[in-house]
């Protein structure tokens, strides 16, 4: 698995859970902190970042995996999330508002058509580098990472 460029500064070893990882915990429904991402061996956290987490199979595997590193370090698992039955990720039909607000801070209007050419695990990071009360520095990097930023009669892309 391959990581973002914006994630480079932290993942050679992996001291902040990569977006790869929080798309996962967002699909199995999840809440690790990140004190039981730094319990977990080097090892272990590529395993997560590495371990296949698409189909309904997989998602449950990938969710057992993980409580039970959670549970072996701190005695009990990891709280249990409600899984959204269609994220907005996966939505190609609407920018989400958060995404677009954060967007308008740096006077990049995004076209639906470029929300619909990202895969959905970048959709998934714009949505949550733009969510309130976040540090959002890497909004910016990632829209330029993906291709967002050029060409944009507003210092964006279109």
């Amino acid at each position: 698995m391959s990581f973002f460029n914006f994630e480079q500064d932290f993942v050679a070893a992996l001291r902040c859970i990569p977006m790869v990882v929080r798309f996962k915990l967002d699909t199995c429904g999840v809440k690790l902190k990140l004190e039981h991402w730094h319990q977990f061996t080097l090892a272990e956290r590529e395993t997560l970042v590495n371990r296949p987490c698409a189909t309904v199979v997989e998602i449950a595997a990938y969710r057992e995996a993980l409580q039970t590193l959670v549970i072996h370090y701190n005695g009990q698992p990891a709280k249990i999330l409600e899984i959204d039955p269609h994220p907005p990720w996966f939505n190609g039909d609407q920018i989400p508002d958060p995404v677009e607000s954060q967007a308008l801070q740096f006077n990049i209007t995004l076209s639906l058509s470029q929300w619909q050419s990202l895969t959905p695990l970048q959709r998934f990071t714009l949505l949550k580098l733009s969510r309130p009360g976040h540090e959002n520095r890497n909004f910016r990097p990632a829209l330029a990472e993906f291709g967002l930023l050029y060409g944009n009669s507003q210092g964006g892309a279109d």
